[in-house]
């Protein structure tokens, strides 16, 4: 997954997920703009497998995470990223199991396409509750995400998951007491607002019945 080359910054071409857009509005009887994003919805998914007492997350490469670890001065279009100065890896992010909405299912059956796609985990429609839905990037796009709490079993792993080809994601398994230390870093930025959201959710509601 890290064997990551040839990294070149180029203007925006046609998107089929993106589309830019400038508002411009009145406030308080000045004129103003703002700059957005039209993106998908999307779903995420806490897994907890209640066979090991394990959370069960995916890493992967996020090119916008890596973008913001790289120094202005060296975005340079059309020339290649030094991968020595900055490794692919500092682009790699720890989440929950996650995928937009661009079906026409519900969020529930799309969640679930989501856990065995990625994660390789074969859950009923029951087994998933919703946690919430919140809005992601507020600055930028707002789109709303809807959050999932699942309880998986061993016996419930049918495929080792890992995402299409496009997506390359790795599955990882971390204990609880991995995951309070990772969230109580003071730096966490390998991972989104969404996924510290969702883990102190875990602890606040699940941890006490869970007798974690």
């Amino acid at each position: 997954m890290n064997n990551i080359t040839n990294i070149v910054m180029k203007p925006l071409e046609k998107s089929i997920y993106l589309k830019p857009y400038t508002m411009h509005f009145t406030q308080n009887g000045a004129k103003r703009t703002w700059d957005l994003l039209s993106i998908h919805d999307s779903v995420a998914i806490l897994l907890f497998n209640i066979s090991r007492n394990v959370l069960i997350m995916v890493k992967q490469f996020r090119p916008a995470v890596y973008l913001g670890t790289i120094n202005p001065e060296d975005r340079k279009m059309d020339s290649q990223i030094d991968t020595k100065k900055y490794p692919p890896e500092n682009g790699i992010t720890i989440e929950f199991c996650a995928g937009i909405v661009d079906k026409k299912l519900s969020l529930a059956e799309i969640a679930k396409e989501e856990i065995l796609e990625e994660c390789g985990y074969d859950v009923p429609l029951s087994s998933l509750q919703f946690i919430g839905s919140y809005r992601s990037g507020v600055g930028t796009s707002a789109s709303v995400q809807t959050a999932y709490y699942c309880e998986i079993t061993d016996e419930m792993k049918v495929t080792e998951g890992g995402g299409t080809e496009e997506e390359l994601i790795e599955v990882i398994e971390m204990t609880v007491a991995d995951v309070k230390k990772y969230v109580t870093q003071q730096d966490i930025v390998q991972s989104p607002p969404s996924f510290l959201f969702g883990i102190y959710w875990f602890l606040l509601n699940k941890g006490p019945s869970l007798k974690l």
